[in-house]
């Protein structure tokens, strides 16, 4: 076996892995995936997991930077070739919006089951929960600056208010769309974000 087809079939292995890891994680917490349970579930050894990660606390970290790649895929990258600004940031959270709507793990948006298994718990998986959250947050804080240097947003207008009622509503649906099956969250949550842009 060549040393590129080996490391081409590691590198498979390695997502694998954490593909079925973020699909556990987003239904019982990150804490929820283990080394061997994930041996059990994919039929490999538990040497064979490890040797991947090394530990839990890596398992964990590496599960949630795969579900921000795969949420930023679908959620950022196709704005980005929307006007900076108010246009890009109304195309951002209407894709967010579809992403929490019809997620793509069983159990919702792993960011966000994260943010409340780990929010007061310290150590370095909190540590990656909160980097995720900050890049997302800034996502939107760019486009809101921008949209107010551009006077597309009143000047005064205040950014912080809006970003925290934006963040809300992704919260709120996901909450209402796992919790409840509520089919009407996802317009609710669309109607709320557009009243945080509407305000001065």
């Amino acid at each position: 076996m060549s040393p590129r087809r080996s490391a081409a079939e590691a590198l498979a292995t390695r997502g694998r892995i954490l593909s079925r890891a973020a699909e556990i994680a987003s239904e019982e917490g990150l804490d929820g995936i283990t080394i061997g349970r994930l041996a059990e579930a994919l039929e490999m050894s538990k040497s064979g997991v490890h040797k991947h990660f090394g530990t839990k606390e890596s398992l964990q970290i590496s599960t949630l930077d795969k579900a921000f790649v795969d949420f930023w895929h679908r959620v950022v990258e196709p704005a980005l070739g929307e006007h900076p600004g108010l246009r890009r940031l109304r195309a951002v959270c209407a894709n967010s919006v579809d992403y929490l709507e019809a997620p793509l793990l069983p159990g919702g948006c792993l960011m966000t089951a994260a943010l409340t298994e780990y929010d007061g718990r310290p150590g370095r998986v909190r540590d990656a929960v909160a980097e995720v959250w900050s890049r997302w947050q800034e996502q939107l804080r760019t486009d809101l600056t921008v949209a107010v240097e551009n006077a597309e947003l009143p000047d005064g207008f205040d950014i912080d208010q809006a970003l925290f009622e934006i963040i809300a509503a992704g919260l709120a649906l996901n909450a209402a769309m796992q919790l409840q099956h509520d089919r009407t969250a996802a317009d609710r949550a669309r109607l709320a974000i557009e009243r945080a842009l509407s305000r001065p």
